[in-house]
């Protein structure tokens, strides 16, 4: 009896989803002409391969946008518990906070958001300049 509830609402939930899965194929049209099978987006018929390869940055960007995101709803959650929280949570998300500023830090400096490689780097040190001559040049070398 305890559990009544969240049962009844479960098993609503999913003959719900099984309702709406029934109507859209029971009244849906049916039409089996010869382009029924071909891509259509935005009234522009598709050309070309649609297999497009991206780079590897951009899923790693992705990632790294996802992970600090939700690290950003906890200090929202701790915002507004901030009174009950103490000066215990202080401390807390303090630490938590200097982890998220490391973390960066280490992506800044180990070049994950660096697009252009080659062309930014200093030649004294492994470590990516940008400084206002580099991007000059950069830019030299793209007008070129």
């Amino acid at each position: 009896m305890k559990y009544l509830g969240i049962c009844i609402y479960i098993v609503s939930a999913v003959l719900l989803c099984i309702f709406m899965l029934l109507c859209g194929y029971f009244c849906g049209g049916r039409s089996y002409s010869r382009s029924k099978h071909v891509p259509f987006e935005s009234g522009i018929e598709s050309t070309g391969n649609s297999k497009v390869r991206f780079s590897v940055k951009f899923y790693l960007i992705g990632m790294i946008f996802v992970i600090f995101d939700a690290e950003g709803i906890y200090l929202y959650v701790w915002s507004v518990s901030v009174r009950e929280a103490g000066w215990m949570g202080f401390i807390e998300i303090f630490i938590f906070i200097i982890i998220l500023l490391i973390s960066l830090v280490y992506l800044i400096r180990t070049g994950a958001f660096n697009w252009v490689e080659t062309s930014l780097k200093n030649e004294n040190s492994n470590k990516t300049c940008l400084n206002v001559d580099n991007v000059l040049k950069l830019l030299k070398e793209y007008d070129r």
